[in-house]
């Protein structure tokens, strides 16, 4: 066993390679070649004088020697990339983050994080994916992401979600058809646009429904809020969305607010996180992320 041989890298690659399953993930967080990594993990395991991986496919699993190595690592590298990083301040974060976000997240709340990140540590490069909720989970739980921006709650017993502040919800239409709402008598029909049900969003349309004084069809679905913007702008129908979506059409005037005193909670944006996320990095923009100030993006 030649350990006085065995880099940090070595057991680095270990590392990522089990967070994200496959040998190809790995190196691509570390920025380098799959043939570079099978290297690493090939010289990693004759030093050791041990198998660490059991490959099938694409993915790689770890056997128990090598489980139990990364056990015994884990909180090692965790701590000593700490120890670094808060030797300087952090101020010296570098590194790759990838982050999935929801339509409506992404419009609200994730153009200021990125200001924010960049300006404090232009180092930091960035991947952002446009995701459903569903799907940003499990992303989260495979290791494919960082960091995941949602609109309204996650609930998973392995995540962790943190409140970073609330954004308006207005009822909106164009002039005319705001107009038509407020003058038409109680018979007039006024057509609704809604985003599906997987979205907080719906389900603050639905309960507001019995409050209405406007009657109106059958709730009209898009998986797209620009979408659905864009079709209240040019005249058919009301929605409900967040107004960090509308200020250019509210400013112009092309939308304009609509059943005022039907007020609608706030919609409440998180950052979603591993449950005892051990990166540093991590750990340091999330506690930074939680001072974005929603209401100036």
């Amino acid at each position: 066993m030649s350990i006085n041989r065995i880099s940090l890298y070595h057991l680095e690659t270990l590392i990522w390679i089990d967070r994200l399953g496959t040998f190809a993930a790995a190196a691509k967080k570390l920025n380098t070649t799959q043939p570079a990594i099978s290297a690493r993990i090939a010289e990693l395991e004759e030093r050791l004088g041990a198998i660490l991986f059991q490959k099938h496919g694409r993915s790689a699993n770890l056997t128990p020697v090598g489980r139990e190595l990364v056990r015994e690592y884990l909180p090692v590298w965790e701590q000593l990339q700490t120890i670094l990083l808060r030797s300087s301040g952090f101020e010296q974060i570098r590194g790759h983050v990838r982050i999935g976000a929801g339509e409506i997240a992404a419009a609200s709340c994730l153009p200021r994080f990125m200001v924010d990140m960049k300006e404090r540590w232009p180092d930091l490069t960035f991947d952002i994916e446009i995701e459903l909720t569903a799907q940003m989970i499990q992303a989260l739980l495979t290791g494919k992401i960082d960091l995941a921006f949602a609109a309204g709650p996650v609930a998973h017993p392995a995540l962790k979600a943190t409140s970073i502040g609330a954004a308006e919800l207005l009822w909106v239409a164009s002039p005319s058809v705001a107009k038509r709402m407020a003058t038409d008598d109680q018979c007039s029909i006024h057509s609704l646009w809604s985003l599906p049900s997987h979205s907080p969003i719906y389900q603050l349309m639905r309960d507001a429904l019995a409050l209405f004084p406007i009657r109106h069809r059958t709730v009209n679905l898009c998986n797209n809020v620009r979408m659905i913007i864009d079709i209240v702008t040019m005249g058919d129908g009301f929605a409900l969305v967040p107004k960090s979506m509308i200020r250019p059409q509210l400013a112009s005037g092309a939308l304009v607010p609509v059943l005022i005193d039907q007020k609608v909670e706030p919609i409440v944006f998180h950052i979603v996180t591993r449950c005892g996320e051990g990166s540093p990095v991590i750990n340091e923009i999330l506690r930074v992320a939680g001072k974005i100030d929603l209401e100036s993006a």
